[in-house]
């Protein structure tokens, strides 16, 4: 005869253990706490247009590796804050994120005027910091925890102006004369400088080295005094709003140079391509990643296929090929040292990536010196043949040819500035 009383008991029993397990292992349906990144964004004042871009890259990036289980068997979570393009905001922020909100990670917003107030913050908590395109940010630092996603390499100051010189330098009769013009701000500092000792070496007299503020409205007196001096060559550093009343000006003044640019953030934005159409021909100027033939790197067009289904709704750049890949690259890198090194300890992570190199949609990365890339890669483009002002004439590579570094070449120079039909 079975003794249901003794069955009873036992499934009774049976099923306290199982429930103990589960609770030991954590449960199915109870969510494990997620791995929370922190950072400031410019949403709103200049640098908005790139900051918003990044935004939607680290979101896609956040959903793409929750879909997949999380990091570690946790989800991420991006927790963030508008820093206003306001360097002032960023101290008080990153105290937040790591006091208040205690985020596991720290990265930057966008920019090397919003990363360089950000770095004694993190100094100070000994954390591990990403900075998103900051140029030579830690050259005066030299923090061991901090590493840069942007492809200058081992020597910032000079890579980043470096492709722009050596075409110059090229040109047939070679250029006497040099402009150099930046904003007082921590990245037009930095690039000037470079700029300027490239200048210097390859014996370049310079016939304008001057600074304007932030603030300034009207470009056309610098131009006016630049022109005055009749210069071979124009080096401009500048943040977007600048970018555009600086070519605003060339243009309606007539600015006759042989080469023009070299380190004018913003025109990388399709906005400000689609603003100005024709008036970009001839432009010389810095870039990361365009999606060319040579630069066809594993996982980038899926990316791109993603982020351009959601540019319209967000109210972003329709194309995305400037800040977003470098975007979700940074957290491609810390997502792969987090499930490498096993663990969110700030000195773990930092020797993981220190001592191994990446394989992101931007292509291969690896850290040296300062945090820097190990090896440059600044691109150097020029806008060629643009006929008008629609999506059409900047959707793809033909009117943005790659002319540095060699390996990625795509076109052949067009001088001078002056001579191209705005």
């Amino acid at each position: 005869m079975v003794d249901h009383t003794f069955l009873r008991r036992r499934g009774h029993l049976l099923a306290a253990a199982c429930f103990a397990t589960a609770v030991a292992a954590g449960s199915p349906g109870q969510a494990a706490e997620p791995i929370t990144i922190g950072f400031g964004m410019a949403l709103t004042g200049g640098l908005a247009a790139g900051g918003k871009t990044a935004l939607l890259a680290m979101q896609i990036w956040q959903d793409d590796v929750n879909a997949k289980g999380g990091i570690m068997g946790r989800p991420v979570k991006l927790v963030y804050f508008d820093d206003q393009t306001n360097p002032a905001t960023v101290p008080g922020l990153y105290t937040k994120l790591l006091e208040v909100d205690k985020v596991d990670i720290i990265v930057s917003g966008y920019g090397t005027n919003m990363i360089a107030p950000a770095m004694p913050v993190a100094i100070s908590h000994d954390r591990l910091f990403f900075g998103l395109f900051g140029l030579a940010v830690n050259s005066q630092f030299h923090y061991p925890k901090y590493f840069s996603m942007l492809p200058t390499g081992p020597d910032p100051t000079h890579a980043f102006s470096e492709p722009f010189f050596k075409l110059a330098l090229q040109g047939n009769p070679k250029p006497a004369t040099v402009a150099i013009v930046g904003a007082d701000a921590e990245y037009p500092k930095n690039a000037t400088q470079g700029a300027r000792d490239i200048a210097t070496e390859n014996g370049l007299k310079i016939v304008y080295d001057k600074s304007y503020p932030p603030s300034t409205a009207d470009y056309s007196p610098i131009v006016h005094a630049i022109q005055a001096t009749s210069p071979d060559i124009v080096f401009v550093a500048s943040y977007p709003p600048d970018s555009a009343g600086m070519l605003r000006a060339a243009t309606e003044i007539g600015l006759k140079t042989r080469y023009f640019g070299g380190g004018m953030v913003g025109l990388q934005f399709t906005p400000v391509k689609l603003q100005f159409g024709a008036k970009m021909n001839n432009v010389l100027d810095y870039d990361f990643w365009i999606p060319a033939p040579t630069m066809q790197f594993s996982g980038i067009m899926g990316f791109l296929e993603k982020y351009q289904a959601k540019a319209a709704s967000e109210g972003v750049d329709p194309l995305g090929w400037y800040l977003p890949p470098f975007a979700y690259a940074e957290l491609e890198v810390l997502g792969e040292a987090i499930s490498g090194a096993q663990s969110l300890d700030q000195d773990k992570l930092a020797d993981y990536i220190r001592s191994h190199s990446f394989k992101t949609i931007v292509g291969e990365v690896a850290f040296g010196k300062d945090g820097e890339w190990t090896k440059p890669r600044v691109l150097e483009v020029q806008w060629q043949g643009v006929k008008g002002n629609s999506l059409d004439d900047f959707k793809d590579t033909r009117s943005e040819v790659i002319l540095e570094p060699a390996e990625y070449r795509t076109g052949q120079l067009i001088e001078p500035y002056s001579s191209a039909p705005k």
